[in-house]
Protein backbone atom coordinates (compact mmCIF):
# COMPACT_ATOMS: atom_id res chain seq x y z
CA UNK A 1 0.00 0.00 0.00
CA UNK A 2 1.41 3.50 -1.12
CA UNK A 3 0.52 7.00 0.64
CA UNK A 4 1.41 10.42 0.24
CA UNK A 5 2.81 12.33 2.65
CA UNK A 6 1.33 16.61 2.79
CA UNK A 7 2.99 19.14 4.94
CA UNK A 8 1.44 22.81 5.62
CA UNK A 9 2.73 25.68 6.93
CA UNK A 10 -0.21 26.27 9.58
CA UNK A 11 -1.53 29.65 10.81
CA UNK A 12 -1.36 28.30 14.27
CA UNK A 13 -5.31 29.09 15.60
CA UNK A 14 -5.03 28.28 19.01
CA UNK A 15 -9.00 28.15 19.47
CA UNK A 16 -9.35 26.08 16.22
CA UNK A 17 -6.86 23.61 16.88
CA UNK A 18 -8.45 23.22 20.31
CA UNK A 19 -12.21 23.42 19.57
CA UNK A 20 -12.73 26.24 21.17
CA UNK A 21 -15.04 26.94 17.81
CA UNK A 22 -15.94 24.98 15.04
CA UNK A 23 -15.34 25.41 11.45
CA UNK A 24 -17.76 24.02 8.78
CA UNK A 25 -15.73 20.83 7.71
CA UNK A 26 -15.58 19.95 11.60
CA UNK A 27 -18.13 17.28 12.81
CA UNK A 28 -18.70 18.22 16.63
CA UNK A 29 -19.75 14.90 17.27
CA UNK A 30 -16.09 13.26 16.72
CA UNK A 31 -14.23 15.92 18.38
CA UNK A 32 -13.83 13.42 21.33
CA UNK A 33 -12.18 11.76 19.35
CA UNK A 34 -8.89 14.35 18.75
CA UNK A 35 -5.97 13.86 20.78
CA UNK A 36 -4.26 16.71 22.53
CA UNK A 37 -0.58 16.30 23.28
CA UNK A 38 0.25 20.07 25.05
CA UNK A 39 -1.77 23.43 25.25
CA UNK A 40 0.45 25.46 27.06
CA UNK A 41 -0.45 29.06 26.69
CA UNK A 42 2.35 30.95 24.84
CA UNK A 43 3.50 33.80 27.02
CA UNK A 44 4.37 31.20 29.77
CA UNK A 45 6.67 29.16 27.17
CA UNK A 46 8.27 32.41 26.22
CA UNK A 47 8.66 33.23 30.32
CA UNK A 48 10.45 29.69 30.42
CA UNK A 49 12.99 30.02 27.54
CA UNK A 50 13.91 33.91 27.73
CA UNK A 51 13.18 35.08 31.33
CA UNK A 52 16.83 34.73 32.47
CA UNK A 53 18.14 35.60 28.93
CA UNK A 54 16.34 38.72 28.84
CA UNK A 55 17.60 40.24 33.11
CA UNK A 56 20.94 38.91 31.47
CA UNK A 57 20.67 40.99 28.56
CA UNK A 58 19.10 44.36 30.60
CA UNK A 59 21.95 43.92 33.20
CA UNK A 60 24.25 44.80 30.63
CA UNK A 61 22.56 47.79 28.81
CA UNK A 62 23.78 51.73 30.23
CA UNK A 63 20.27 53.27 28.70
CA UNK A 64 17.01 52.17 29.80
CA UNK A 65 15.70 52.44 26.22
CA UNK A 66 17.21 49.58 25.22
CA UNK A 67 16.28 47.52 28.30
CA UNK A 68 13.22 44.75 27.22
CA UNK A 69 9.83 44.64 28.94
CA UNK A 70 8.41 41.97 27.45
CA UNK A 71 9.99 39.71 25.06
CA UNK A 72 6.90 38.23 23.32
CA UNK A 73 5.52 41.49 22.90
CA UNK A 74 8.71 42.63 21.40
CA UNK A 75 8.68 39.61 18.73
CA UNK A 76 5.27 39.71 17.81
CA UNK A 77 5.41 43.20 17.31
CA UNK A 78 8.87 43.23 14.83
CA UNK A 79 9.21 42.11 11.48
CA UNK A 80 11.99 39.89 11.60
CA UNK A 81 10.49 36.69 13.69
CA UNK A 82 7.52 34.92 14.31
CA UNK A 83 6.60 34.26 17.82
CA UNK A 84 6.30 31.02 17.06
CA UNK A 85 5.38 28.34 13.27
CA UNK A 86 3.17 25.72 12.86
CA UNK A 87 3.02 22.55 10.60
CA UNK A 88 0.25 20.10 9.63
CA UNK A 89 1.22 16.82 8.60
CA UNK A 90 -1.31 14.41 6.77
CA UNK A 91 -1.01 10.75 5.66
CA UNK A 92 -2.81 10.53 1.83
CA UNK A 93 -6.27 12.04 1.73
CA UNK A 94 -9.80 11.88 2.39
CA UNK A 95 -10.23 9.10 0.01
CA UNK A 96 -8.26 6.51 0.64
CA UNK A 97 -7.24 7.81 5.00
CA UNK A 98 -10.91 8.73 5.72
CA UNK A 99 -11.08 9.39 9.01
CA UNK A 100 -14.01 7.20 9.75
CA UNK A 101 -12.24 3.80 8.25
CA UNK A 102 -9.71 1.17 8.97
CA UNK A 103 -6.91 2.98 7.49
CA UNK A 104 -8.17 6.18 9.19
CA UNK A 105 -7.48 4.86 12.26
CA UNK A 106 -4.38 3.59 10.91
CA UNK A 107 -2.95 6.64 9.74
CA UNK A 108 -3.51 7.92 13.75
CA UNK A 109 -1.69 4.83 14.60
CA UNK A 110 1.08 6.51 12.69
CA UNK A 111 0.93 10.14 13.16
CA UNK A 112 0.96 9.61 16.95
CA UNK A 113 3.89 7.55 17.16
CA UNK A 114 5.85 10.22 14.74
CA UNK A 115 4.72 13.04 17.46
CA UNK A 116 6.32 10.79 20.46
CA UNK A 117 9.68 11.65 18.81
CA UNK A 118 9.07 15.22 17.40
CA UNK A 119 10.76 17.13 20.47
CA UNK A 120 13.22 15.01 21.43
CA UNK A 121 14.55 15.15 17.54
CA UNK A 122 14.00 19.06 17.22
CA UNK A 123 15.87 20.22 20.37
CA UNK A 124 15.46 23.68 19.22
CA UNK A 125 11.97 23.78 18.47
CA UNK A 126 9.72 24.19 21.94
CA UNK A 127 6.42 22.60 20.87
CA UNK A 128 3.53 24.05 23.05
CA UNK A 129 0.54 23.16 21.11
CA UNK A 130 -0.06 19.60 19.80
CA UNK A 131 -3.32 18.39 18.51
CA UNK A 132 -4.11 15.34 16.21
CA UNK A 133 -7.84 15.58 14.52
CA UNK A 134 -10.03 12.99 13.93
CA UNK A 135 -13.24 15.26 13.57
CA UNK A 136 -12.63 16.36 10.25
CA UNK A 137 -12.46 14.10 6.63
CA UNK A 138 -8.53 12.95 7.10
CA UNK A 139 -6.46 12.47 10.19
CA UNK A 140 -3.87 15.28 10.40
CA UNK A 141 -1.33 16.55 13.23
CA UNK A 142 -1.09 20.31 14.07
CA UNK A 143 2.31 21.12 15.67
CA UNK A 144 3.06 24.71 17.41
CA UNK A 145 6.51 25.34 18.30
CA UNK A 146 8.96 28.48 18.91
CA UNK A 147 12.42 27.89 17.29
CA UNK A 148 15.00 29.67 19.35
CA UNK A 149 19.01 29.28 19.76
CA UNK A 150 21.44 29.20 22.80
CA UNK A 151 24.73 30.75 23.24
CA UNK A 152 23.57 33.66 20.47
CA UNK A 153 26.42 36.25 20.29
CA UNK A 154 24.13 39.04 19.01
CA UNK A 155 20.89 40.25 21.43
CA UNK A 156 20.03 38.24 23.75
CA UNK A 157 22.26 35.19 24.25
CA UNK A 158 19.07 32.79 24.15
CA UNK A 159 16.64 33.97 21.42
CA UNK A 160 13.74 33.69 18.93
CA UNK A 161 15.50 32.64 15.54
CA UNK A 162 14.07 29.97 12.89
CA UNK A 163 17.26 30.59 10.63
CA UNK A 164 19.97 29.77 13.51
CA UNK A 165 17.82 27.05 15.17
CA UNK A 166 17.52 24.82 11.75
CA UNK A 167 21.27 25.69 11.46
CA UNK A 168 21.70 24.55 15.00
CA UNK A 169 20.26 20.72 13.79
CA UNK A 170 22.28 20.53 11.13
CA UNK A 171 20.25 22.74 8.14
CA UNK A 172 21.76 25.10 6.14
CA UNK A 173 20.81 27.21 3.12
CA UNK A 174 21.59 25.98 -0.01
CA UNK A 175 19.78 26.68 -3.34
CA UNK A 176 16.08 28.39 -3.78
CA UNK A 177 14.12 24.60 -3.85
CA UNK A 178 16.79 23.75 -0.71
CA UNK A 179 16.17 26.65 1.88
CA UNK A 180 17.00 25.29 5.53
CA UNK A 181 12.72 25.29 5.87
CA UNK A 182 12.66 22.96 2.89
CA UNK A 183 15.63 20.70 3.79
CA UNK A 184 14.06 20.19 7.35
CA UNK A 185 10.21 19.62 6.54
CA UNK A 186 11.90 16.93 3.89
CA UNK A 187 13.88 15.39 6.53
CA UNK A 188 10.52 15.13 8.48
CA UNK A 189 8.35 13.73 5.81
CA UNK A 190 11.25 10.77 5.95
CA UNK A 191 10.85 10.58 9.64
CA UNK A 192 7.17 10.03 8.91
CA UNK A 193 7.84 7.40 6.31
CA UNK A 194 9.87 5.17 8.49
CA UNK A 195 7.00 5.41 10.70
CA UNK A 196 4.58 4.49 7.72
CA UNK A 197 7.06 1.77 6.82
CA UNK A 198 6.89 0.16 10.03
CA UNK A 199 2.97 -0.45 9.73
CA UNK A 200 2.97 -1.41 5.83
CA UNK A 201 2.85 1.80 4.20
CA UNK A 202 5.15 3.03 1.51
CA UNK A 203 5.52 6.71 0.61
CA UNK A 204 4.11 7.47 -2.67
CA UNK A 205 6.11 10.67 -3.85
CA UNK A 206 4.98 13.07 -6.37
CA UNK A 207 7.98 13.99 -7.12
CA UNK A 208 7.54 17.64 -5.93
CA UNK A 209 8.47 19.81 -2.91
CA UNK A 210 5.00 21.84 -3.43
CA UNK A 211 2.54 19.73 -2.52
CA UNK A 212 0.83 20.51 0.95
CA UNK A 213 -1.75 19.37 3.02
CA UNK A 214 -5.49 20.61 2.44
CA UNK A 215 -7.29 20.57 5.43
CA UNK A 216 -10.82 21.42 3.87
CA UNK A 217 -13.03 18.41 3.27
CA UNK A 218 -16.73 18.17 1.23
CA UNK A 219 -19.35 15.52 2.69
CA UNK A 220 -20.04 13.14 0.47
CA UNK A 221 -23.55 12.77 -0.75
CA UNK A 222 -25.25 11.32 -3.88
CA UNK A 223 -26.54 14.06 -5.69
CA UNK A 224 -27.76 14.81 -9.16
CA UNK A 225 -25.16 15.91 -11.87
CA UNK A 226 -25.47 19.56 -11.30
CA UNK A 227 -24.71 19.24 -7.92
CA UNK A 228 -21.81 17.12 -9.35
CA UNK A 229 -20.29 19.90 -11.26
CA UNK A 230 -20.62 22.36 -8.66
CA UNK A 231 -18.42 20.16 -6.54
CA UNK A 232 -15.64 19.88 -9.08
CA UNK A 233 -16.16 23.74 -9.50
CA UNK A 234 -15.76 24.34 -5.91
CA UNK A 235 -12.19 22.20 -5.42
CA UNK A 236 -10.93 23.98 -8.70
CA UNK A 237 -11.36 27.25 -6.76
CA UNK A 238 -10.03 25.70 -3.66
CA UNK A 239 -6.90 24.59 -5.73
CA UNK A 240 -6.06 28.35 -7.29
CA UNK A 241 -6.66 29.38 -3.60
CA UNK A 242 -3.96 27.03 -2.70
CA UNK A 243 -1.77 28.76 -4.88
CA UNK A 244 -2.47 31.72 -4.15
CA UNK A 245 -1.77 31.33 -0.67
CA UNK A 246 1.19 29.18 -1.17
CA UNK A 247 2.85 32.43 -3.33
CA UNK A 248 1.55 34.83 -0.63
CA UNK A 249 4.17 32.35 2.00
CA UNK A 250 6.99 33.22 -0.12
CA UNK A 251 6.39 36.48 -0.76
CA UNK A 252 6.54 36.94 2.95
CA UNK A 253 9.84 34.80 3.31
CA UNK A 254 11.40 36.84 1.32
CA UNK A 255 10.12 39.51 2.90
CA UNK A 256 11.70 38.23 6.25
CA UNK A 257 14.89 37.65 4.42
CA UNK A 258 14.80 40.99 3.19
CA UNK A 259 14.19 42.66 6.88
CA UNK A 260 17.26 41.00 8.22
CA UNK A 261 19.51 41.87 5.75
CA UNK A 262 18.37 45.50 6.42
CA UNK A 263 18.70 45.12 10.56
CA UNK A 264 22.35 43.98 9.82
CA UNK A 265 23.01 47.62 8.04
CA UNK A 266 21.56 49.21 10.33
CA UNK A 267 24.87 50.71 12.71
CA UNK A 268 25.81 49.01 16.08
CA UNK A 269 27.16 51.46 17.90
CA UNK A 270 28.86 49.79 20.07
CA UNK A 271 30.76 47.62 17.56
CA UNK A 272 31.77 50.89 16.10
CA UNK A 273 32.42 52.37 19.31
CA UNK A 274 34.95 49.78 19.77
CA UNK A 275 36.62 48.92 16.24
CA UNK A 276 39.99 51.28 15.94
CA UNK A 277 39.28 51.38 12.37
CA UNK A 278 36.87 54.05 12.81
CA UNK A 279 38.46 55.99 16.30
CA UNK A 280 39.95 59.57 15.11
CA UNK A 281 43.77 59.02 16.85
CA UNK A 282 44.58 62.07 18.40
CA UNK A 283 47.12 64.94 17.00
CA UNK A 284 50.62 64.90 17.77
CA UNK A 285 52.52 66.35 20.35
CA UNK A 286 54.05 69.06 17.80
CA UNK A 287 51.51 68.55 15.12
CA UNK A 288 50.04 71.76 14.02
CA UNK A 289 45.86 72.11 13.64
CA UNK A 290 45.95 72.69 10.08
CA UNK A 291 48.30 69.50 9.79
CA UNK A 292 46.12 67.33 11.75
CA UNK A 293 43.24 68.49 9.84
CA UNK A 294 44.45 67.87 6.41
CA UNK A 295 46.42 64.38 7.44
CA UNK A 296 44.16 62.74 9.94
CA UNK A 297 40.67 64.45 10.45
CA UNK A 298 39.59 64.98 5.92
CA UNK A 299 40.66 61.53 5.26
CA UNK A 300 38.80 59.59 8.25
CA UNK A 301 35.82 61.78 7.02
CA UNK A 302 36.01 60.68 3.17
CA UNK A 303 36.23 57.36 4.49
CA UNK A 304 33.36 57.98 6.57
CA UNK A 305 31.07 59.40 3.82
CA UNK A 306 32.02 56.72 1.81
CA UNK A 307 30.86 53.62 4.08
CA UNK A 308 27.92 56.05 5.37
CA UNK A 309 27.12 56.15 1.76
CA UNK A 310 27.32 53.15 0.96
CA UNK A 311 25.16 51.96 3.55
CA UNK A 312 22.44 54.31 2.53
CA UNK A 313 22.60 52.99 -1.15
CA UNK A 314 22.25 49.45 0.00
CA UNK A 315 19.19 50.25 2.15
CA UNK A 316 17.11 52.23 -0.61
CA UNK A 317 18.00 49.48 -2.97
CA UNK A 318 16.62 46.79 0.06
CA UNK A 319 13.71 49.44 0.37
CA UNK A 320 12.53 49.69 -2.90
CA UNK A 321 12.60 46.19 -2.78
CA UNK A 322 10.76 45.46 0.35
CA UNK A 323 7.96 47.91 -0.64
CA UNK A 324 7.68 46.15 -4.34
CA UNK A 325 6.91 42.64 -2.23
CA UNK A 326 4.69 44.29 -0.07
CA UNK A 327 2.91 45.43 -2.87
CA UNK A 328 2.75 41.82 -4.48
CA UNK A 329 1.74 40.31 -1.24
CA UNK A 330 -1.39 42.72 -0.62
CA UNK A 331 -2.13 42.04 -4.35
CA UNK A 332 -1.89 38.43 -3.94
CA UNK A 333 -4.23 38.63 -0.69
CA UNK A 334 -6.83 40.80 -2.13
CA UNK A 335 -6.87 37.70 -4.92
CA UNK A 336 -6.74 35.48 -2.55
CA UNK A 337 -9.93 36.91 -0.35
CA UNK A 338 -11.91 37.53 -3.51
CA UNK A 339 -11.59 33.84 -4.34
CA UNK A 340 -12.79 32.50 -1.46
CA UNK A 341 -15.86 34.79 -1.46
CA UNK A 342 -16.69 32.93 -4.63
CA UNK A 343 -16.08 29.63 -3.35
CA UNK A 344 -19.12 30.62 -0.68
CA UNK A 345 -21.22 31.44 -3.54
CA UNK A 346 -20.85 28.22 -5.15
CA UNK A 347 -21.19 26.28 -1.87
CA UNK A 348 -24.16 28.38 -1.23
CA UNK A 349 -25.44 27.57 -4.90
CA UNK A 350 -24.65 23.80 -4.04
CA UNK A 351 -26.41 23.55 -0.76
CA UNK A 352 -29.65 24.80 -2.31
CA UNK A 353 -29.81 22.54 -5.29
CA UNK A 354 -29.03 19.84 -3.03
CA UNK A 355 -32.46 20.59 -0.95
CA UNK A 356 -34.08 21.17 -4.08
CA UNK A 357 -33.06 17.65 -5.14
CA UNK A 358 -34.19 16.49 -1.48
CA UNK A 359 -37.53 18.10 -1.85
CA UNK A 360 -38.08 16.32 -5.34
CA UNK A 361 -36.88 13.08 -3.66
CA UNK A 362 -40.14 13.97 -1.06
CA UNK A 363 -42.25 15.09 -3.77
CA UNK A 364 -41.99 11.47 -5.78
CA UNK A 365 -42.06 9.61 -2.66
CA UNK A 366 -45.82 10.69 -1.73
CA UNK A 367 -46.98 10.81 -4.93
CA UNK A 368 -45.39 7.70 -6.40
CA UNK A 369 -43.40 7.38 -9.34
CA UNK A 370 -46.20 6.96 -11.93
CA UNK A 371 -47.73 9.92 -11.17
CA UNK A 372 -44.40 11.90 -10.87
CA UNK A 373 -43.21 10.94 -13.81
CA UNK A 374 -46.97 12.17 -15.70
CA UNK A 375 -46.60 14.68 -13.94
CA UNK A 376 -42.71 15.80 -15.25
CA UNK A 377 -43.86 14.83 -18.76
CA UNK A 378 -46.98 17.16 -18.59
CA UNK A 379 -44.71 19.91 -17.77
CA UNK A 380 -41.88 19.03 -20.18
CA UNK A 381 -44.43 18.89 -23.18
CA UNK A 382 -45.65 22.29 -21.94
CA UNK A 383 -42.52 24.03 -21.87
CA UNK A 384 -41.88 22.88 -25.38
CA UNK A 385 -44.96 24.32 -26.69
CA UNK A 386 -43.85 27.86 -25.10
CA UNK A 387 -40.81 27.34 -27.21
CA UNK A 388 -42.48 26.75 -30.60
CA UNK A 389 -42.69 30.09 -32.73
CA UNK A 390 -46.04 31.40 -33.21
CA UNK A 391 -46.65 31.79 -36.97
CA UNK A 392 -49.16 35.09 -37.41
CA UNK A 393 -51.60 35.02 -39.97
CA UNK A 394 -51.07 37.58 -43.01
CA UNK A 395 -54.26 39.54 -44.49
CA UNK A 396 -54.54 36.91 -47.42
CA UNK A 397 -55.27 34.15 -45.53
CA UNK A 398 -58.84 32.64 -45.26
Amino acid sequence: MQRTISVMVGKGSANHNSRQFHAANTDPARSHLNTVYCNTPIKKVYSELFDEAVNRYNKKQTRNDRCIDDYYEKIRAGKQEKPFHEIILQIGNKDDMNAKTENGALAVKILDEYMQAFQSRNTNMRVFSAHLHMDEATPHLHIDFVPFITESKRGLDTRVSLKQALAAQGFHGGSRQGTEWNQWVHAEKEQLAAVMERHGIEWEQKGTHKEHLTVLDYKKEQRSQEVSQLEEKIEDLQAVSQEKSEKADKIEHRLEKLQERENLINLNVGTYDNDPKWQLSEPGMFQTANAYKSKIVDPFVRKLKKAIGSIVAQYLRLKATVNDLNSRLIRAEDSNDNLHRLIDKERSENKKLVEDVKDYRRVRKMLGDEQTDNIINMAKVEEQAKKRPVRSRGWDER
